[in-house]
């Protein structure tokens, strides 16, 4: 028998379903909202409830927004002819946190991991497509994290791209380590990654 009511212990499960949050820590914010005044439980409550349906995603990019086309995307100050191409929404904001990037951005939702059936259906690839043959693309930065999963994601991208030679591909470079995700680096890492930016070709191996 647990010392805990069951209220509070299906809620504990609820928070350490959620990545990076264990028992522990899951015990822990459970406890801590015990402790808030109802108003303060009712307002983070209603953000739950509301999230998705005051969400979308933008048509053009991919990324969540509150409306589409989302701001970086009706941004005319930005590179139109830059793209960098990235996993996930929290990607953009760590790119964007370093001040050092203008042009856009393609959010895939994900990298291909056959392993866990994910293939290219299952992320934004389709959308990318479409934009490498609408759009004036004259740089594709590959940003995808230096995992197997990214760099196979990358690869991917990079074969798709051969037949249009007039765009460049570059990978992120310096200062990201393998194995590490582009979320939790640094300012200042991301900014040299993004100015030690490579030209991005499969090794013959790999073809």
């Amino acid at each position: 028998m647990s010392a805990l009511p069951r209220p509070i212990l299906e809620l504990i499960e609820s928070f350490a379903k959620l990545p990076g949050i264990g028992p522990k820590s899951a015990s822990r914010l459970a406890l801590h909202l015990l402790k808030q005044p109802d108003e303060e439980l009712s307002h983070f409550g209603e953000q739950i409830k509301t999230l998705r349906s005051q969400l979308t995603t933008c048509d053009i990019c991919q990324n969540i927004a509150s409306g589409s086309p989302c701001d970086i995307c009706r941004d005319k100050a930005r590179d139109q002819a830059l793209l960098c191409i990235v996993e996930d929404p929290l990607d953009v904001v760590a790119l964007e946190k370093s001040g050092h990037f203008r042009g856009r951005y393609h959010v895939l939702h994900g990298v291909l991991s056959p392993i866990d059936g994910v293939g290219p259906e299952q992320i934004k690839l389709r959308e990318l497509e479409t934009r490498f043959a609408k759009d004036k693309i004259n740089e594709v930065i590959l940003a995808t994290n230096p995992t197997i999963e990214g760099e196979a994601t990358a690869l991917y991208i990079r074969r798709r791209l051969e037949k249009y030679s007039s765009i460049k591909v570059t990978r992120l470079a310096h200062g990201l380590p393998v194995g590490a995700d582009l979320e939790y680096a640094d300012e200042v890492t991301l900014a040299r990654a993004l100015d030690g930016r490579q030209s991005f070709t499969a090794s013959p191996a790999a073809r």
